[in-house]
């Protein structure tokens, strides 16, 4: 009886560990997830920089034309 009860824990405990591997699967998804939130992140501030650049170029060069004429 007790090589019976030995084997039924040891199953169980195979059955935990079915269960934190699936729960790695998921964290590396996540992951994922998080690295292409970055990556957007990044071109939207690449965008905002760029965008302000120009702005203020074109207020700089319409203040300079201004004065000059």
């Amino acid at each position: 009886m007790k090589k019976n009860d030995q084997d039924i824990e040891i199953s169980n405990s195979d059955n935990s560990y079915n269960k934190g591997f699936e729960f790695d699967k998921i964290k590396t998804t996540n992951v994922n997830i998080l690295l292409n939130r970055v990556r957007l992140d990044q071109k939207r501030a690449l965008k905002k920089r760029i965008v302000f650049s120009i702005i203020l170029a074109g207020l700089v060069i319409s203040l300079a034309v201004y004065f000059i004429i």
